[in-house]
């Protein structure tokens, strides 16, 4: 009687397999494992590397930059000055919104309505300023270009947990009237191995031979100027940490940890080269009302850089500093006077 059952059990098995077969012809499990295995595992694979600038070539090619190439900003001021394409219907003044033939005082009113009906539309639209805008950042720093050409004693230690720069020289032999300006002209880079190398160099220049950086510190303004007129934000927060450890790198190595550095000091006459950028981004924070910031630990956020880079100018940057940080950054509240 067992053996009647499990018999008809597997008769049944066997019936209802066929079913499913008939019923439902997808139902191929053998192809569907196929097609499983076929699914290309990502953390293994080699991707190649994301190129942002199109003139870097491969590791073994020198990046070619054409030199008929204007070092100007790529959205133009004004598009249609030298256009001789033929005006739409729409492109022409229409009827009451131009000034001509109005009095001094009614063609300002009118000009002012103008302007802010134009602002208004603009802010609705929820466009951003032109201020915040990236600028051009041509791939041409002489950092990359000594770098290329091996004229650097520096190369890359891939090491097991964090990459590092392997000196081939003792860093206190370096000249710094040669080599930190260079280094300090690629802070602007975006792209590997240039951007890791000129920051970290900077950094262990700046930590292990701190008091050869003051006879150096004029020619540092340009390079520094140049990456903050980029108006990038990744540009922006690595050249506003190298200047916080710039201005404090002499304090640093003193044993009582009070005595200021005179690089502050040094630093005050070229507040002009450096702060109008500050100014613009001073306020650029991120609004997220009553949530929880969990990244604020990685300093991304410009607004609260900039306050800090500020502080540390006038705390370290003697009598003068404020009333010069006032001047450029109206909005800087001192940290030092009641």
């Amino acid at each position: 009687m067992t053996h009647a059952t499990e018999l008809v059990a597997c008769v049944a098995a066997l019936n209802w397999c066929k079913l499913c077969k008939q019923t439902a012809p997808h139902w191929n499990f053998q192809q569907q494992f196929q097609g499983m295995s076929r699914i290309p595992n990502v953390s293994t694979r080699i991707v190649p590397k994301k190129l942002i600038m199109p003139e870097t070539g491969s590791c073994f090619d020198a990046t070619t930059v054409s030199s008929n190439r204007q070092h100007v900003d790529s959205k133009s001021r004004s598009p249609g000055v030298n256009s001789v394409s033929k005006c739409a219907r729409f492109d022409y003044l229409r009827k009451d919104t131009g000034t001509g033939g109005l009095a001094e005082l009614e063609k300002s009113t009118r000009a002012a309505a103008l302007v802010s009906n134009s602002n208004t539309q603009s802010t609705k639209s929820g466009k951003q300023p032109e201020a915040y805008s990236a600028r051009y950042n041509p791939p041409d720093t002489s950092f990359r270009k000594y770098y290329e050409r091996g004229d650097l004693p520096i190369q890359i230690d891939h090491g097991t947990v964090r990459n590092m720069v392997a000196w081939k020289v003792d860093i206190t032999k370096l000249d710094f009237h040669h080599y930190l300006p260079i280094f300090f002209d690629g802070l602007r880079e975006m792209e590997e191995p240039y951007a890791f190398l000129a920051e970290q160099g900077i950094k262990d220049m700046l930590i292990n031979a701190n008091s050869k950086v003051l006879p150096v510190l004029p020619q540092l303004i340009i390079p520094i100027k140049n990456a903050l007129n980029t108006r990038q934000n990744s540009v922006l927060i690595k050249t506003l940490n190298i200047l916080q450890l710039l201005v404090t790198c002499e304090s640093a190595t003193q044993k009582d940890g009070t005595t200021k550095g005179l690089i502050g000091q040094a630093l005050v006459p070229y507040y002009r080269q450096i702060l109008p950028v500050f100014n613009i981004f001073i306020r650029k924070n991120d609004n997220i009302g009553d949530a929880m910031d969990y990244s604020q630990r990685k300093k991304l956020n410009l607004g609260d850089l900039i306050q800090q880079t500020l502080e540390i100018f006038e705390t370290n940057g003697g009598d003068d500093a404020f009333i010069n940080i006032k001047y450029l950054v109206p909005t800087y509240q001192s940290v030092c006077l009641n």
